[in-house]
């Protein structure tokens, strides 16, 4: 388990690294052609939304491989390292696990049905493919249950 979430993590960093340089790319194209040249493109517009949003939901599985959760810093300060592991497995095993499945189960038929329409952009003249974009929410969601579970079976770092 820990070796697959090893390399899925690798694969949502390829993934996050992308997104971001599309991102940049496209809104930096987006305001060259919107300041210097008067002009611009609802195809780009919603290419730089895409990879956001791309980049956005990867994020989260990247984030909890190392441990970037969130916790109050003041209590936890004070606890012993023991205690917060404990903490962080319960609270892994009891709300992430529930609510990321909770995720997946709840958005299914919604992206069943856009991938049966093969869904596009609301826009007039928009990118075709948010049924793709649709689909990295429920991928992330898997990611982020076996970067979970990854965190409750991973050894205790020895300080």
């Amino acid at each position: 388990m820990l070796r697959l979430s090893g390399w899925l993590d690798g694969l949502a960093r390829v993934v996050c690294g992308t997104a971001a340089a599309v991102l940049v790319t496209l809104v930096l194209s987006i305001v060259v052609l919107r300041y210097g040249f008067g002009t611009g493109s609802i195809k780009l517009q919603d290419g730089a939304t895409y990879a956001f949003a791309v980049f956005l939901i990867f994020s989260l599985p990247v984030c909890l491989a190392r441990g970037g959760h969130v916790r109050v810093e003041v209590l936890s300060e004070r606890l012993p390292p023991g205690y917060i592991r404990a903490a962080d497995a319960v609270a892994l095993v009891v709300f992430l696990i529930p609510v990321f499945g909770l995720i997946l189960w709840a958005g299914w038929s919604d992206l069943a049905f856009a991938w049966r329409i093969r869904e596009a952009s609301v826009e007039t003249g928009g990118l075709p493919g948010l049924y793709l974009v649709r689909t990295a929410l429920p991928v992330a969601a898997v990611l982020m249950i076996v970067q979970g579970v990854a965190a409750v079976l991973r050894p205790p770092v020895m300080a």
